[in-house]
């Protein structure tokens, strides 16, 4: 299988370049979570997170939005002080307030179908050809920025947003090769249709629309 440049020689990157990045993400939870350890990379290695993940997921009560929301100013004191994740008050205080916002948006629609509901529930396909040319950040990155952030979500910002996008796959911006083809056959083959498990569609040719490829089904 060729790589992406940047999945480099560490195991732990090998591993989730091979078998979580670029997959699609469909469950609320998982998603909230990617988005929750995006937001603490910010300024840090995202290898330097996923090294701190089993920790993350044990301080952070595996990422349960419900548990998190109740929580005040004891837990942030407690958070403070485990060597295991980064120690970052904006950032902690951030994720409890983001439980709670992820709650409310809840309460009108599944955080999945509300986040996949930007692209119409198909990943859109960068047409790159090298990793150089990925930008950091979109118009729709910022677009979803900016009504995460009305929402009342912090460290949401454009950039953090579109490597949370691709990390999902709602885009992918590695380029045509096998990589992005096994993706694209997970996908095919795994995709949930309206969250009643999973149905196979067949794939058709990448058509060029606008500045993405956009792959038929």
């Amino acid at each position: 299988m060729e790589r992406c440049g940047w999945a480099g020689i560490d195991t732990i990157y090998l591993e989730y370049h091979d078998t979580e990045w670029g997959v699609p993400e469909y469950d609320s939870r998982a998603l909230w979570e990617k988005l929750i350890l995006d937001g603490f990379q910010a300024g840090l290695s995202w290898i330097t997170i996923l090294k701190k993940r089993d920790a993350f997921r044990e301080a952070f009560a595996e990422f349960d939005p419900q548990v998190i929301a109740t929580w005040g100013a004891a837990e942030v004191e407690i958070l403070l002080q485990n060597a295991g994740i980064v120690r970052h008050r904006g950032k902690i205080e951030a994720t409890i307030g983001n439980a709670q916002a992820y709650l409310r948006l809840t309460d009108e629609m599944p955080f999945s179908d509300r986040i996949w509901s930007y692209v119409e529930g198909q990943p859109l396909v960068g047409g790159y050809a090298t990793l150089a040319d990925v930008p950091t950040q979109s118009p729709l990155s910022l677009q979803i920025s900016k009504d995460l952030k009305a929402a009342g979500f912090k460290f949401c910002g454009p950039t953090i947003i579109y490597a949370w996008m691709e990390a999902w796959v709602c885009l992918t911006t590695m380029p045509l090769a096998a990589s992005g083809i096994m993706r694209f056959n997970l996908w095919r083959d795994e995709r949930p249709h309206n969250g009643q498990g999973a149905v196979t569609v067949p794939i058709g040719i990448p058509e060029k629309s606008g500045d993405f490829l956009s792959i038929s089904i």
